[in-house]
């Protein structure tokens, strides 16, 4: 189906349509007005404002110092260069882990202040009396399993998960319950590929893979590593489809070049 042919705005149920006729949802992160402005002009369906602004932006070495103020920051700067696609922001680390009450609050608030479409939040069974909460108020809310990198202190490592039995039927368990809760869709990063088809094949919901294997309801990648600009994170799930780090260093070089040697501005250059 072509982007020409989806609504003028992508919601929570036309993703959750495309599910149900077998297309695929393509979704990729933004932190800024103009890189939204670039995302929404190709159709893509979903731009997720991730907690991973905490790396690529503020060069943390984790997700969680960003702030709920920093979040709301970059969720309003993508939304006013977003005409079409759905919005989903991430609730940052604190704000919502064991009190409801505050996750309410803080969806509230992202969604007051920057005009987003729906938040998102990592766990299952463990945040679900967060997320039952956050519905309640007509907020749509995005879950996330498998890696969940704001536990990284808790699991200490970024290696795959789910790969026992045990955890896996975890996995699927906390799949069914987001689903049952009301969530419209989750992610699943960085597991292995039969439990995503599987997860896929269970819930009626769409299921975003991110190193999930391909056959489940779409894709997401981080917009700074799918272009090249963060080449110190390379893992197996990620396809780099451009080198803007050494096009940006050689643009620059060129300047600085140019500029030392008299040859910008040029005649046509001033007024």
């Amino acid at each position: 189906m072509s982007s020409k042919l989806l609504p003028a705005k992508v919601t929570t149920h036309v993703i959750m349509a495309m599910k149900q006729r077998g297309e695929k949802i393509a979704m990729l992160t933004a932190y800024d007005y103009s890189f939204a402005v670039l995302l929404d002009e190709t159709g893509i369906e979903v731009i997720l404002v991730g907690d991973s602004a905490s790396n690529v932006m503020a060069g943390h070495r984790t997700t969680l110092p960003i702030t709920l103020n920093e979040m709301i920051y970059h969720a309003s700067s993508v939304v006013r260069g977003v005409k079409r696609a759905l919005v989903v922001v991430d609730l940052p680390f604190g704000t919502y882990q064991g009190n409801s009450k505050e996750a309410l609050n803080s969806a509230i608030r992202i969604m007051k202040e920057s005009g987003a479409d729906a938040v998102k939040l990592e766990g299952g069974s463990e945040v679900l009396e967060s997320v039952d909460r956050i519905l309640s108020a007509g907020i749509p809310v995005m879950g996330h399993l498998g890696l969940t990198p704001q536990s990284i202190h808790k699991f200490g490592t970024y290696v795959v998960r789910a790969t026992t039995e045990q955890e896996a039927q975890k996995l699927m368990a906390d799949a069914r319950l987001l689903e049952k809760a009301g969530c419209f869709a989750i992610v699943l990063e960085k597991i292995p590929a039969q439990l995503g088809a599987a997860v896929a094949r269970d819930v009626r919901i769409p299921i975003i893979g991110i190193g999930a294997g391909s056959e489940v309801d779409g894709q997401v990648l981080v917009l700074h590593d799918m272009l090249g600009m963060n080449t110190a994170f390379s893992p197996r799930f990620l396809r780099r489809y451009h080198n803007l780090s050494e096009e940006i260093k050689g643009s620059v070089v060129q300047y600085i070049k140019d500029v030392k040697s008299l040859d910008f501005p040029n005649e046509r250059e001033q007024y």
